[in-house]
C-alpha cells in the first residue's frame, strides 16, 4: 500500500470513530404547540417539528362508533389524570375511523394538556430519542402511529416491541402509544403458518412464528376493532356530513342522493366513514356548480 493509500484508509478510520462518537444536535422543541411531527434528520436523529394548525375533528363528527369512542376516550382520560391507562391498538376496516378517532380524542383534550406526537413507521428506530425529549416534560403525550404494519425482520418492529414493554428503560410515565392498522396483529399472516400449530393434551398451541407475530400487538394493553358500516350506519354518516357542508335542499333530494350514495360506495367497494366523507364531498361540490 502506498503512502497516499495508508493515509485515505487512516482518514476513513477517524471520520467512522468520529461518526459514532458525535452525537448531532437535536433542537430544542417548541412546547407552546400542542401538536408535533417527528422529522428524521439524515441517519442520525431527528427533531420535533411543532404542528400549528392540527387537524380539527370533533368527537360529534363521528357516527357509529360510540364503543370505540367511550373506550379510547377513558382510558385517555384517565391517562391525563395521572391514573394507569394502557397503550391502545385500533385495528379493523380501511376508512372505518381509527385515525380519526384518535385526532379527536386529542382535540377534545389537548386543553387539558394532552399532546400528540405523530411517528411515522420508518422513524421507531428513533423512540429512544423522542422519549429522551419528553421524559421530563409535566405534560402528557400521545406517541400517535398511523397505518402501522411491519413486514417481517424490520428493525423497526423491534424497536417498537421494546418501547411498549420489553426494554431495560422504562417508557415515561407522561407517554402512551396509539397505534392504528389494518392488521390486527400487525404483521402478515400466512396459510403455512397453521402447519405449525400443534395439539398437547387437548389443547392447541400456535408454533413460534405466530407467537413471534401476537407477541407485539399483546403488548398493547387496550384492542379497539372497527368494522365495516351497515347500509343504514353508511346513510347515516353521508346525511350528516351533507348537513355540515349546509347543502341545501337535503329531505327534498334526499331519494336521488341516496341512490346515487349507494353506488358511489359499491364502486369503491367499502362503506365506512371516509367513503361517505368523500361521497358528500363530491355531492355538495356538484350541487354548488350545477352538475346535479
Amino acid at each position: 500500500m502506498s503512502e497516499l493509500e495508508h493515509l485515505f484508509a487512516r482518514a476513513e478510520t477517524l471520520i467512522d470513530r468520529l461518526e459514532r462518537v458525535l452525537v448531532p444536535h437535536t433542537p430544542t422543541p417548541d412546547w407552546s404547540a400542542h401538536a408535533y411531527l417527528w422529522r428524521r434528520r439524515g441517519d442520525h436523529g431527528g427533531e420535533l417539528q411543532a404542528l400549528p394548525a392540527p387537524h380539527r375533528l370533533a368527537l360529534d363528527d363521528l357516527l357509529c362508533l360510540e364503543r370505540q369512542k367511550q373506550e379510547i376516550l377513558r382510558n385517555t382520560e384517565q391517562f391525563l389524570a395521572g391514573r394507569s391507562a394502557n397503550n391502545v391498538l385500533l385495528w379493523g376496516s380501511r376508512g372505518t375511523g381509527k385515525s380519526s378517532l384518535v385526532k379527536a380524542v386529542f382535540n377534545a383534550l389537548r386543553e387539558q394538556g394532552l399532546r400528540l406526537i405523530e411517528v411515522d413507521r420508518d422513524d421507531l428506530l428513533q423512540l429512544p430519542d423522542i422519549l429522551a425529549l419528553i421524559r421530563d416534560r409535566p405534560e402528557r403525550f400521545i406517541l400517535f402511529c398511523d397505518d402501522l404494519s411491519f413486514e417481517p425482520g424490520e428493525s423497526s418492529y423491534k424497536a417498537l416491541k421494546a418501547a411498549l414493554d420489553g426494554s431495560i428503560a422504562a417508557t415515561p410515565e407522561n407517554l402512551l402509544i396509539y397505534a392504528t392498522s389494518n392488521r390486527r396483529h400487525l404483521l402478515p399472516e400466512f396459510h403455512s403458518e397453521n402447519r405449525e400449530a400443534r395439539v398437547v393434551d387437548g389443547e392447541l398451541h400456535q408454533g413460534e412464528s405466530v407467537e413471534e407475530k401476537i407477541s407485539l400487538s399483546d403488548r398493547f394493553g387496550l384492542w379497539v376493532s372497527f368494522h365495516p358500516f351497515s347500509q343504514t350506519q353508511y346513510l347515516a354518516v353521508v346525511r350528516h356530513w351533507l348537513e355540515r357542508l349546509e347543502h341545501a335542499g337535503l329531505n327534498e333530494d334526499w331519494p336521488e342522493i341516496e341512490r346515487a350514495a349507494l353506488q358511489w360506495a359499491l364502486r369503491r367497494g367499502s362503506r365506512s366513514g371516509r367513503t361517505a366523507w368523500q361521497f358528500a364531498r363530491d355531492w355538495a361540490g356538484r350541487v354548488r356548480t350545477g352538475e346535479v
